[in-house]
């Protein structure tokens, strides 16, 4: 008697695995997405408010147009962000309520991973 493989089941469950791993990515995706969201509020705070120097608002301004911008990976975005946050964040022209906002900025986008 001959034992017959049976490939469909097999073929339905890489199916089944490239299918959870696909959800899986787009849920990764939108928690990343809601991340940069939070902290792009965050930065905004910043931007928007007057008893903080114009150099400073000008560059947080910027960093929220950065998150923004689609051309690049979230990640690649959050990467940019925290590197010009920091570099911000070392201004001796920046109040230290600012800084402490910025800092939590800076946190938020850590936690985003591609």
């Amino acid at each position: 008697m001959e034992k017959k493989v049976k490939i469909f089941p097999l073929f339905a469950l890489g199916v089944l695995m490239e299918l959870r791993n696909l959800a899986l990515k787009k849920e990764k995706q939108n928690e990343n997405l809601a991340k940069a969201m939070q902290a792009i509020s965050i930065i905004q705070s910043v931007v928007d408010n007057n008893s903080i120097p114009r150099n400073i608002r000008k560059l947080a301004k910027e960093v929220v147009d950065s998150l923004k911008d689609e051309k690049l990976s979230i990640g690649v975005r959050a990467a940019n962000a925290i590197s010009t946050l920091e570099e911000i964040s070392q201004d001796p022209n920046v109040p230290s309520f600012a800084r402490v906002t910025l800092w939590n900025a800076v946190s938020v986008l850590e936690g985003i991973r591609e």
